[in-house]
């Protein structure tokens, strides 16, 4: 979609922790292991209500998955310089998204606070979206972590990771003490 004239549209910048203090990763961790006990959970109580037949434990876990987390599509894209990454985030505001960077590994998770609606009538038939995200990607490089920058716009989360410089080798000559 266009925007039309006269029509503004907001951009939200998005909180981001470029550098990862220990702390920062164990609760990466920790969160990590939330998620997927959640998941083995729901496959569970899915296995279970299938009358717990062998033969169907991968199904059973992508479908428990699938319930519990958002897809969360990404596109990345490399320049000389930079990776930019483009994530679908829609119905989640830059306050719900938490971003980490740690040497070439990006971790973007989120959840979404939904307020439910109430609806006059019977319901007959209800599908929902999981409200949570979480997603963790290898990048083909190290990027620097004090230069990456965030914004949500329309939906889109855009992530630009300035790539960290190589290191360099330095000849130092040693001088005789007097």
């Amino acid at each position: 979609m266009t925007p039309q004239t006269g029509t503004a549209t907001a951009v939200q910048p998005v909180k981001t922790s470029a550098v990862t203090t220990p702390n920062e990763s164990q609760r990466l961790v920790d969160r990590m292991e939330k998620v997927y006990d959640a998941i083995a959970r729901r496959a569970f109580e899915i296995f279970d209500s299938n009358g717990g037949g062998n033969g169907h434990d991968v199904s059973n876990w992508l479908q428990a998955e699938s319930e519990l987390l958002h897809p969360l599509h990404l596109e990345i894209t490399e320049s000389e310089d930079a990776l930019n990454v483009k994530a679908e985030m829609p119905g989640f505001a830059a306050k719900e998204i938490d971003i980490q960077v740690e040497g070439n590994r990006l971790t973007i998770s989120g959840k979404h606070e939904s307020t439910e609606q109430s609806t006059k009538g019977k319901t007959i038939y209800s599908e929902r979206c999981s409200q949570e995200v979480f997603r963790s990607v290898e990048l083909p490089s190290d990027v620097d972590g004090s230069k990456v920058n965030a914004t949500l716009k329309d939906g889109i989360l855009t992530i630009e990771l300035p790539k960290a410089q190589p290191a360099t080798t330095l000849r130092v000559e040693a001088k005789t003490a007097s």
